[in-house]
């Protein structure tokens, strides 16, 4: 096992497309870690793009699933197959509806919530004990289908406040492999 290092997996679906969807999230957490490690993502066996290096001196593997959303437990299957990574030092990063838009709440294990991307993980990995970093979306307004929700873009106005909120949750994720989940939560779960 890497015991020192660190993987990270923002989750979302491939293609310009579904770029701005709220359920590109996870990917849109790791573009910015990617940028603050000073490195690009580069195509992977496990049918990601991954990016090795560093953020505040420690050792990371940033990952994006290459498949749809409800067909990531494979990918994040296969690295940490690769990396050799221990449970406790795999994060998913990923959108949350039960959270509202731009708040960030961290976690260990849980079930899934509905969310595909996770129960894929779950069944893939056989264990549920992951730690995750949730970006509030929040709910749709009236009776509007919760994935049809997720598969749209933000808003116009949420998009104004877009770029903080992702940045917030890149730091989150970086609090959370510095000092461990609970420092995290205690300074995220207040804001």
């Amino acid at each position: 096992m890497s015991a020192d290092l660190w993987l990270v997996v923002g989750l979302g679906n491939p293609g310009p497309s579904y770029a701005g969807n709220r359920h590109n999230a996870g990917f849109m957490v790791l573009d910015v870690l990617a940028g603050r490690a000073g490195g690009r993502f580069k195509s992977h066996r496990s049918r990601s793009e991954v990016l090795e290096g560093r953020l505040g001196g420690v050792r990371v593997v940033l990952a994006k699933p290459r498949t749809f959303m409800n067909e990531s437990g494979g990918p994040v299957k296969n690295l940490r197959d690769f990396y050799k990574v221990p449970l406790g030092r795999l994060v998913v990063v990923h959108d949350e509806l039960d959270i509202p838009y731009g708040a960030v709440r961290l976690k260990q294990g849980g079930g899934d919530g509905g969310h595909n991307g996770l129960r894929s993980i779950t069944r893939s990995l056989g264990e549920k004990e992951y730690l995750r970093v949730r970006f509030g979306v929040g709910r749709p307004l009236g009776r509007m289908d919760a994935a049809a929700f997720v598969l749209k873009d933000f808003s116009a106005a949420e998009r104004k406040e877009l770029g903080l909120e992702v940045g917030r949750a890149a730091d989150a994720v970086e609090a959370l492999l510095a000092g461990g989940l609970g420092a995290a939560q205690n300074a995220y779960h207040a804001v």
